[in-house]
């Protein structure tokens, strides 16, 4: 599956649209990246706990939209993009969303 912040793949023809596909993942910290990065706070610098929790609610959230392109029997996915939101006191949703289309 072809997916990308562009409207369009080079190369390819778009010669559908067959829809709005969405992907999202609730993600939330476990205790020991708290403490860790309670720790971090105050020393500065990157939260690698929170950085590789991110990245891997991401990936989740990305194979969602896949699956949900390939559901509506779409070749790529064009136009995606991301968004964060707080959803309750230590957990926050990644949804990654983005035209569903068939490639000639």
């Amino acid at each position: 599956m072809i997916y990308s912040t562009t409207e369009t793949i080079p190369g390819r023809d778009i010669i559908e649209s067959v829809g709005v596909v969405t992907g999202n993942v609730v993600q939330a910290k476990h205790i020991g990246r708290d403490i860790m990065a309670g720790l971090k706070s105050i020393v500065g610098g990157e939260i690698r706990g929170y950085t590789e929790m991110l990245n891997e609610a991401r990936d989740i959230a990305i194979g969602r939209l896949v699956e949900s392109a390939n559901q509506k029997g779409a070749d790529a996915v064009i136009g995606i993009r991301f968004t964060t939101s707080s959803i309750m006191d230590g957990s926050s949703e990644i949804l990654v969303f983005g035209t569903a289309v068939k490639l000639r």
